[in-house]
């Protein structure tokens, strides 16, 4: 557990107090998406500034990274316990108003020098059954992944191509104040600087996209090329997919399909934005797979997973995600794999993707499809946040006979 004391001493402030428990109340006891929670508190208080955003932001996802080493540091696993060691984590004189039922300043200051010799779930903060699979499936390397994981996540962007080069894009932030720099070895990357801001007028001007870099090394694996009949199978909102409609120069088809009608939506707006034509969209139905049979010269299959290698910016869905939550999706990537590489076309290339790091969700689920014939492994890669700084990937390519 990391000191993140910046030395700026704050006053705590009882509406700002009470907004961060309320906001952990609901991503804790109700399980709401710590995202959307904050997002909606924001929204619902336009007169806090940016010091009281900052203070909110960094109270509620520190806390949610942290959870279960703070509940050993206040002797409490009840909200306002949390608060306070994480308040204290923060250099933030604690109020005689806010009670909490947990230990006092002096205990809470022992016991962060008894962290240390905790078990590593304690000190790392991770629910027991998980740091269980983690260790069973990445061995030595998992102390490395899941110390880089609770570390804080910095913002990533891609330079949309189809509206200029990312030397344009820097160029265009730095206009607007906004520091960012290139990214070796993804040529459309960018990263912003500890604490610059990309407005929400920028967030949506089309220039360009906020992608994580791990991210953005997935579509370039499909080799996707101008003129071509591609499917994202799984798009989501489509990060993946706008990336994909880039490296195609726009030329060419692409239909993003998913379950998720909202999603799609949130895709058209953003393919709008983009400058990007080709993309069609549509829900996936019973008939979708035959409807598709042997048409598409790739296959995208970015598959809905435990979302372990993104905990750096999604802190809170350790606590939601469930041994039995994680059966389930290794099923649906099974059935994804057994049944969506049928609307390949003889020769065409698959590439299977998730943003988990374990491997019964990785290279597990590409040796079940290759040990049933008909496809070969031509290349995979494994992203990971130790080693690479950015969230944590897998993607493999293959090839259909």
């Amino acid at each position: 557990m990391v000191d993140l004391r910046n030395g700026v001493a704050m006053k705590l402030h009882r509406p700002l107090a009470a907004a961060a428990a309320v906001i952990l109340k609901n991503v804790f006891r109700e399980h709401k998406v710590l995202d959307h929670e904050l997002a909606a508190a924001f929204e619902a208080n336009p007169k806090w500034g940016k010091r009281d955003r900052g203070f909110i932001a960094e109270t509620v996802f520190e806390i949610a990274r942290w959870r279960r080493a703070l509940e050993f540091v206040a002797g409490s696993g009840q909200i306002r316990a949390l608060c306070a060691a994480q308040w204290r984590r923060m250099g933030v004189p604690l109020a005689d108003w806010w009670e909490h039922p947990g230990v006092s300043e002096d205990e809470m200051a022992r016991r962060e020098f008894e962290l240390d010799d905790q078990p590593r779930a304690v000190r790392e903060s991770i629910p027991d059954w998980l740091d269980e699979t983690g260790a069973a499936e990445l061995g030595g390397d998992w102390d490395k992944e899941l110390a880089a994981l609770n570390q804080r996540a910095p913002v990533f962007l891609r330079a949309n191509t189809l509206r200029g080069f990312r030397e344009r894009a820097l160029a265009w932030l730095a206009a607007h104040e906004v520091v960012a720099t290139e990214v070796p070895g993804l040529p459309d990357a960018v990263v912003l600087a500890q604490g610059s801001i990309l407005p929400k007028a920028m967030r949506v001007d089309g220039r360009v996209e906020i992608q994580d870099a791990g991210s953005q090394r997935i579509a370039p694996m499909l080799e996707a090329k101008p003129g071509e009949f591609v499917i994202d199978a799984c798009s989501g909102a489509g990060g993946k997919t706008l990336h994909l409609a880039a490296l195609m120069e726009n030329e060419g088809r692409i239909h993003a399909l998913d379950v998720n009608a909202a999603k799609l939506e949130q895709l058209k707006s953003r393919a709008k934005r983009a400058g990007v034509t080709m993309i069609r969209t549509a829900p996936i139905l019973g008939d979708t797979v035959a409807g598709f049979a042997g048409k598409a010269d790739a296959l995208l299959i970015d598959a809905p997973c435990s979302g372990l290698g993104t905990l750096r910016r999604q802190p809170d869905l350790k606590w939601r995600l469930k041994p039995g939550e994680l059966d389930r999706l290794r099923a649906v990537q099974a059935e994804l794999l057994g049944s969506y590489p049928a609307m390949l076309k003889p020769g065409g290339r698959l590439v299977y993707a998730t943003c988990s790091l374990l491997r019964s969700e990785n290279r597990k689920q590409v040796d079940a499809l290759l040990s049933r014939g008909g496809f070969t492994l031509e290349e995979e890669i494994t992203v990971s946040p130790a080693k690479d700084g950015c969230d944590g990937f897998y993607a493999a390519r293959l090839r259909k006979d």
